[in-house]
């Protein structure tokens, strides 16, 4: 069962001081914000969806949030792991001691519908149509808003290049105590040539123990196509943990298609979805990290940025809060060139059965290195040190993936 709907009144002769549009990650978050920092501001989140969040499980270092904002995650049941995580590759076995947090949809969607008050929350709800004064729902209703942020999907460009990250992951409830007490982040020592519908590809296992016996078992690809077999990718999963003596039933599932960019033309691609004066936020607004995909970090950083905003300058205009957002769009897509190069030299520079030889390479590297580059704050030496030693790929691959406009991000859409 899910939540009863909350739908408060859909027409109303004062405006809405926000409305926000998609209640994934981003929007949640800045909902959750807007409630603890700006509780003067009226706002309303509109999810398409029955519950916030989807059906997803997001994960990140502890060390991905700034100090100051991890306090926007005070409250969320998250799975943490304060004893570091392991690696495995073909020739590097590895813990790292780094924290690692996991939050899963159901508990997101669960503290957001207990904190937020009723009148803000309007699930099962499709917008039609969204503009600078408000949001047309797909019943014909309007919703009139001060400011109007957009959060819904990512949407692939031609304008954006790069590859995907194709992935299947399960929740195994073992008959028996599983055995680990630390995340695997990756494991790949498995076959690098395994059939999953989408030729060669780097192939890793992600492992979370979620309790003695619970355990998430997610197959992963970097591909050059958003294809994915979910039938040969249960399989994988489900002969990983039989080579792990895990036997026992199968209680949850997810799977997602998710984009590595590589380069392109950002204002083209964000030009495609930009509405006049409405905000842009989440990855559809280019805030993920370029390489790894993550979002939490940066949903956390947004969110927070947004509501001190509306809170220290409560007469802000729509145009404004979405010139304020374009910028840091901007600031995230040039803080983060350097991530989108390395990913032209995975899909470009590495052949598909040998790019776990890029990975070994850079998790055999300094643990506090590792930290920062998933943080995505990594230090001019860092990025020296990343490209420095024996290369991975062969140097005139290399050299041409370095001066490469990337391949562009297909339109296809993801089986």
């Amino acid at each position: 069962m899910v939540d009863s709907v909350r739908n408060p009144e859909k027409s109303t002769t004062a405006p809405h001081d926000v409305v926000i549009v998609g209640g994934g990650l981003a929007g949640g978050l800045i909902a959750l914000a807007l409630h603890r920092h700006a509780p003067d501001c009226r706002f309303v989140v509109i999810e398409a969806g029955r519950r916030f969040g989807g059906h997803h499980r997001w994960s990140w270092f502890e060390t991905d949030i700034r100090p100051k904002a991890r306090s926007l995650m005070d409250g969320f049941d998250v799975n943490g792991w304060d004893e570091g995580y392991d690696i495995n590759f073909p020739g590097l076995g590895r813990t790292l001691p780094t924290a690692y947090r996991s939050l899963a949809s159901a508990e997101f969607h669960a503290k957001l519908m207990a904190e937020l008050p009723a009148e803000r929350v309007m699930l099962e709800t499709r917008a039609a149509a969204l503009d600078a004064g408000g949001v047309t729902l797909a019943d014909g209703a309007r919703i009139a808003a001060r400011r109007v942020i957009d959060c819904r999907p990512f949407k692939s460009s031609q304008a954006l290049s790069g590859g995907w990250q194709v992935f299947l992951g399960q929740q195994l409830r073992c008959d028996t105590p599983h055995g680990l007490t630390r995340p695997v982040i990756m494991d790949a020592s498995v076959d690098q040539l395994a059939p999953h519908g989408n030729g060669a590809a780097y192939r890793f296992v992600y492992v979370l123990p979620l309790s003695p016996t619970d355990v998430f078992i997610e197959d992963t690809y970097y591909a050059d196509q958003p294809k994915m077999d979910a039938g040969v990718l249960r399989g994988r999963v489900a002969e990983y943990a039989h080579r792990q003596g895990w036997t026992g039933e199968i209680v949850d599932s997810e799977a997602g298609i998710l984009p590595v960019i590589s380069g392109g033309d950002f204002d083209a691609a964000l030009a495609e979805v930009a509405i006049p004066g409405v905000a842009l936020a989440g990855a559809r607004g280019g805030f993920s990290h370029p390489l790894t995909s993550y979002t939490l970090p940066f949903a956390v950083d947004n969110a927070l940025a947004i509501a001190h905003l509306i809170a220290k300058a409560p007469d802000l205009s729509g145009s404004e809060l979405a010139a304020f957002c374009h910028r840091r769009a901007k600031r995230h897509w040039r803080a983060t060139a350097y991530y989108r190069m390395l990913s032209r030299m995975l899909f470009e520079a590495a052949e598909p059965d040998k790019r776990v030889v890029v990975f070994e390479h850079f998790y055999a590297l300094q643990g506090k290195l590792v930290e920062r580059f998933y943080a995505g704050r990594s230090t001019w030496p860092d990025r020296l040190r990343i490209l420095t030693g024996k290369p991975p790929v062969a140097i005139p691959r290399a050299i041409r993936a370095l001066f490469s406009s990337g391949k562009p991000l297909n339109m296809e859409t993801p089986a």
